[in-house]
């Protein structure tokens, strides 16, 4: 049990140092932490919700509709209706596609750099355990959750 409590702790660990370095770079390149990200999640090119950017990327809904209201007023974005639903789709304009291009241009270059080190020492099968664990995880802490709803609450 207790190896795979400091393998847990390895991971955690690498996890939180990778979001500190995106933290890190968002901080000194002058751009918020939560933009860097909005602008991560946006640059797929594919539609995406509020809803869904908050549950993919852990991101407060107050937190993601006072970024995206910033993003409208300098036009970086619209935001689109959805039919049958409440929720609007974010998307960038044209020169919020500049925008976070350039924003995102020395992360996308240094991902790259370090995937390919990476790659070099690891196969790529390596990206799917770091998924798979993640995946369940999240499933876990739901399990227990919910078990901690239905039986005894803890303080």
């Amino acid at each position: 049990m207790d190896e795979n409590r400091e393998t847990v702790r390895r991971l955690t660990l690498a996890m939180s140092r990778m979001d500190g370095a995106y933290y890190y770079f968002a901080r000194k390149s002058g751009l918020k932490e939560n933009l860097l990200t909005l602008l991560y999640a946006l640059d797929d090119g594919k539609p995406h919700s509020q809803k869904e950017v908050c549950e993919d990327w852990l991101i407060p809904k107050t937190t993601i509709n006072t970024i995206v209201r910033e993003l409208v007023t300098q036009g970086y974005a619209t935001l689109l209706s959805s039919e049958g639903t409440r929720e609007k789709t974010i998307c960038l304009t044209g020169s919020g596609r500049a925008y976070a291009r350039e924003a995102l241009r020395v992360v996308h270059e240094a991902e790259q750099a370090a995937l390919a080190r990476a790659l070099q020492r690891h196969p790529p099968a390596f990206i799917d355990a770091l998924e798979d664990f993640s995946n369940c995880l999240c499933e876990e802490y739901e399990k227990r959750l919910a078990e901690q709803k239905g039986g005894k609450e803890t303080p």
